[in-house]
């Protein structure tokens, strides 16, 4: 793949690092992905032993780890259902919900629109002050933002929740990122007409076990479980998932240690050039008139970072490992 198709692929979303490396195959390896909100220090707790890799899930298990997140998350196990991540979730929802219309607050992650429009679903992409007056059947904020960090305020969602749940509306919030500022969930909020989405690999550092919640209605949980059939998540998710969301500590010593990298991380980026726009603890949003040579010159360097065809001038950057900084820094003092 050429590095310029590669560079239209790379806005739709973050990784690739197989196109990435056949688009520049003289990069150095081992490649610094930057694409993605990941955390690249994960949790690291013990996995599934063998022997559940050897039979199917167990039912308990899988109740056992919902009843984990949901106490993590302020919420119920009857109000928590896991998935295979949050990708699984908002796939599933035009086939739970069967409105005709949906607004997202955007520009935002493209899975939402994607998944909508995939239905026949009428969807539209509002402005965040379009949100609390919008007449549609399902309005979508994902909170924090992404790719931006663009926050919503609780206390505006929770206004929102309750406006629409008396019309007969939805309001699903996606907090994939809100690990990053936990005080803006809505997660503990009871509302009829509220579904918010969790992520569980992106603060945790484990996107490839595949695990995300929905939190809902009673009755709209039981409706997603059926749709998800007996085994909705595998062992390590089962494991990996109990074990971390139980691990208070390990979440707040990461919080706070995301926190001072995302500051130099900031600091980099300044000093090459970049204006720091904003994000979250995981990641960074920069402007700079030269976003496309910058992608490349970081690509040739081994390092991928994530470009946007709704804004040209924009690259956002993963919050490295602590570890990675240095090679950073020496790939932004070499652009020329």
């Amino acid at each position: 793949m050429h590095d310029a198709a590669f560079l239209t692929t790379a806005t739709r979303h973050g990784g690739g690092l197989m196109k990435a490396a056949a688009a520049y195959p003289d990069a150095p390896r081992p490649w610094l992905d930057l694409s993605t909100g990941i955390n690249p220090e994960p949790w690291r707790g013990p996995r599934a032993p063998e022997e559940a890799l050897n039979r199917l899930p167990d039912p308990g298990a899988l109740g056992a780890l919902e009843a984990v997140a949901a106490a993590a998350f302020g919420a119920t196990p009857d109000r928590t259902a896991a998935t295979a991540g949050a990708e699984a979730a908002i796939r599933l929802l035009p086939l739970l919900l069967g409105v005709r219309s949906v607004e997202i607050v955007g520009p935002t992650y493209g899975a939402h629109a994607e998944s909508w429009r995939a239905a026949g679903v009428a969807t539209r992409l509002i402005a965040a002050d379009q949100a609390a007056v919008s007449p549609a059947g399902v309005l979508v904020i994902v909170n924090p933002n992404n790719p931006d960090g663009r926050l919503t305020r609780r206390a505006d969602l929770i206004a929102m929740a309750r406006a629409r749940s008396a019309e007969g509306r939805w309001l699903v919030v996606d907090e994939s990122f809100i690990e990053c500022t936990p005080e803006e969930s809505v997660s503990d909020v009871v509302e009829p007409g509220l579904i918010v989405l969790r992520s569980f690999g992106k603060f945790y550092g484990l996107a490839g076990v595949r695990l995300g919640f929905t939190l809902a209605a009673p009755e709209l949980v039981v409706r997603l479980r059926a749709l998800l059939g007996d085994w909705p998540v595998g062992a390590d998710a089962l494991a990996m998932g109990r074990g971390a969301y139980a691990d208070r500590a390990w979440r707040g010593r990461t919080a706070t240690a995301l926190i001072a990298r995302a500051h130099g991380l900031d600091s980099l980026l300044a000093r090459a050039g970049f204006e720091v726009l904003g994000g979250t603890s995981l990641f960074r949003m920069t402007r700079t008139p030269h976003a496309t040579r910058w992608f490349q010159h970081l690509c040739r360097a081994g390092i991928l970072t994530r470009p946007f065809d709704h804004s040209p001038d924009a690259l956002r950057f993963g919050v490295p490992a602590e570890r990675d900084l240095p090679r950073l820094a020496r790939a932004l003092e070499a652009f020329s």
